[in-house]
């Protein structure tokens, strides 16, 4: 009889240790990873312009009027309910550019049969990336159009966009003549418009991670 009751308690706590482990497996199976919502606050303040430094919460992408290479008018209505990626470069850039671009393209073969996702790449010098140049550097670097705006537009518009928007640039300036940015950085966007990463868009483990957070936005 002794044994028995000694028995019992050690059966209970066996029974009880095994719901519990099947629990922790189960929710370590089910858990699905999320990435953070990224605010002005939740940047380094050197990206961030000062108007917007204090601001921790419901940060979006502010709408945009740009001009791809087709000639065509790009608004935020042709990213709507779309994940993508940004990016501010130059066609005449001898260095960082083509590096950023290449690896654009692994992104649009990575998800060329997935219509959620898409890429916009601004321009940094306007002026110079015209219609024509912007559909000849589109035509070199194997660009699919229907996957890919590569825009021009006004300055002041887009360096107010990578400064207020995406921050992608340390340097402050006004969008004027002289200002000028060069950035590597990568932007993930998602269908409600907010920032959810941030990548060098030079390096490759970067652009694995990169794919590997859009994968979980899809999910």
């Amino acid at each position: 009889m002794r044994l028995i009751i000694f028995k019992q308690p050690i059966i209970s706590i066996i029974a009880v240790l095994a719901v519990v482990s099947v629990y922790v497996v189960y929710s370590y199976l089910t858990t699905k990873v999320t990435l953070p919502v990224y605010n002005p606050s939740d940047f380094n303040p050197e990206l961030v312009d000062k108007s917007l430094q204090s601001i921790n919460k419901n940060h979006t992408v502010a709408d945009f009027r740009l001009i791809n290479q087709n000639g065509k008018l790009i608004t935020q209505e042709d990213y709507l309910d779309k994940i993508y990626v940004t990016d501010f470069f130059f066609t005449r850039c001898p260095s960082i550019c083509p590096i950023m671009t290449d690896n654009l393209i692994k992104i649009q073969e990575e998800f060329f049969d997935n219509d959620d996702i898409m890429l916009l790449s601004l321009s940094v010098t306007p002026i110079m990336d015209s219609v024509p140049v912007l559909r000849e550097y589109a035509d070199k670097k194997g660009v699919i159009d229907s996957k890919w705006n590569i825009t021009t537009g006004d300055k002041k518009h887009i360096y107010e966009l990578a400064r207020k928007s995406y921050f992608a640039v340390v340097e402050e300036g006004d969008g004027g003549l002289q200002d000028f940015i060069h950035t590597p950085n990568f932007i993930l966007v998602d269908k409600k418009k907010q920032i959810r990463g941030i990548y060098d868009g030079t390096d490759d483990d970067e652009i694995l991670r990169l794919i590997s957070d859009i994968r979980i936005l899809l999910d």
